[in-house]
């Protein structure tokens, strides 16, 4: 039987528009408590250039989410379609319900000039990196595992087994070196904030050239 290769021109060009998206990526991932949250709206505050990329998930919608906006509502057969047909970057079933991030979104937003944000766990960020291996790994991180449990106790919105198991999954979190391109840790919260937007103006004009 004769063997079919992807011409070198066309195999080229196939990396060169990866390459071209995961310059235009940015995961970030920080351990509950860490202000990672506060620091990607920071960033989103004062560049317009980024946004949070949008997942599809199973779940009802809460409250006044609306379909497209804070996520892409769908059933369960037609997410486990669309696993079958490849069309997510990384997926999870949660607690029951599937979310995911299609590789269109992606595209989509690159394509429009617009960067991506991804706000997710360790986990996710393993995935995207598979698919984009190119994409930037930023962590958040407290100064110390302390100062972490001290923030976790002072917000009184969990129970102390909840606040163990968070600082269990910190500790795994950011044990995960080999997976982080940066590191920000927020010991002081205006600092972190001008770090991640000097980080994020570098790998944009880095990313322009």
């Amino acid at each position: 039987m004769a063997s079919y290769e992807i011409p070198k021109g066309i195999a080229a060009s196939k990396a060169d528009e990866n390459a071209h998206v995961c310059a235009h990526m940015f995961i970030v991932v920080g351990p509950s408590g860490t202000g990672k949250s506060t620091l990607l709206g920071h960033l989103m505050d004062v560049r317009k250039s980024c946004g949070m990329s949008r997942s599809t998930t199973t779940r009802a919608p809460r409250g006044t989410e609306v379909n497209g906006v804070e996520y892409d509502f769908v059933d369960i057969p037609t997410f486990e379609k669309k696993i079958a047909n490849g069309d997510f970057a990384e997926y999870a079933n949660v607690f029951g319900n599937y979310y995911g991030t299609p590789h269109s979104m992606i595209a989509d937003n690159v394509n429009a000039g617009r960067d991506v944000l991804f706000d997710i766990d360790v986990q996710g960020a393993r995935n995207l990196k598979k698919q984009y291996p190119g994409a930037w790994c930023i962590l958040i991180a407290p100064p110390s595992m302390a100062v972490l449990e001290k923030r976790l106790r002072g917000r009184g919105t969990d129970a102390p087994e909840v606040i163990e198991k968070r600082l269990n999954t910190a500790r795994s979190e950011l044990a995960e070196t080999g997976l982080f391109d940066f590191m920000i840790v927020n010991d002081d919260l205006e600092t972190a904030k001008s770090q991640i937007v000097a980080l994020y103006d570098m790998l944009s004009l880095r990313a322009a050239h």
